[in-house]
């Protein structure tokens, strides 16, 4: 069969893609022209030396938003799952030399191992990334009442599925007007089709309460395992 639901190998760890490999192969090196060096070095040494490689998000998805954040002139991002800081370099790259990524995880062991010895190759853009250790809801709600609500550009969330629809409305109070957030794993292999499990259910409250929420412009994009992508009113 030509297309089929993605599924999870757990034995291997591996996704199934929703479209025929080929189109896969041929999407992603079209989309990924862009791509530099030191992106390619970072996902390299995830893809040799993480633990649960599988999570570092897809390539095409970083230059997705790479490309939002150069359209919307973004000074500020919010980037809430670190892993081994992929996203996080990926917003920095095209971030001004005043820009800041604040990128937030509850576990830093694959940055310090993978992450950290390709990033600070180079100085300027490490520079630009603020890697927060904690609660992602907590250093949220912290920029909150800092006052730094309505300042942020962009936000990415791939994280904990469970939070999705908390970390969506805390982003949405510090994005300014015109702020986009995209959201990975918004298909979550297919599942939110029937959702069964805790995962597919939580993406799936996630998807119908952006859907429903006439504060924002979105829409739900089959590229990789999913993007949702959001534009805060102006």
């Amino acid at each position: 069969e030509q297309f089929s639901i993605m599924e999870t190998d757990k034995s291997k760890m591996r996704k199934v893609p929703l479209q025929p490999s080929s189109i896969v192969q041929y999407t992603t090196e079209i989309s990924t022209t862009s791509f530099t060096p030191l992106q390619k070095e970072l996902l390299d040494a995830t893809l040799e030396h993480a633990d649960l490689s599988i999570m570092i998000g897809a390539s095409e998805v970083h230059e997705m938003g790479k490309m939002i954040i150069n359209l919307n002139k973004s000074k500020k991002v919010l980037d809430i799952g670190t892993f081994t800081g992929a996203s996080a370099l990926a917003w920095a790259i095209e971030l001004p030399d005043d820009g800041k990524v604040i990128s937030m995880d509850v576990d830093h062991a694959q940055l310090v191992k993978v992450g950290l010895p390709v990033i600070e190759k180079a100085p300027k853009l490490r520079a630009k990334i603020d890697f927060r250790l904690g609660s992602a809801v907590d250093t949220l709600k912290s920029l909150i009442a800092n006052g730094e609500s309505a300042t942020f550009g962009f936000a990415f969330i791939d994280a904990d599925k469970y939070n999705y629809p908390i970390y969506y409305e805390l982003c949405l109070q510090l994005l300014a007007p015109g702020g986009v957030i995209m959201a990975d794993n918004a298909l979550w292999n297919g599942y939110v089709v029937e959702p069964t499990g805790r995962c597919s259910q939580a993406i799936d409250k996630f998807n119908r309460i952006v859907a429903s929420d006439d504060r924002v412009h979105n829409i739900l994009l089959n590229i990789d395992d999913g993007v949702h992508l959001i534009t805060k009113k102006q």
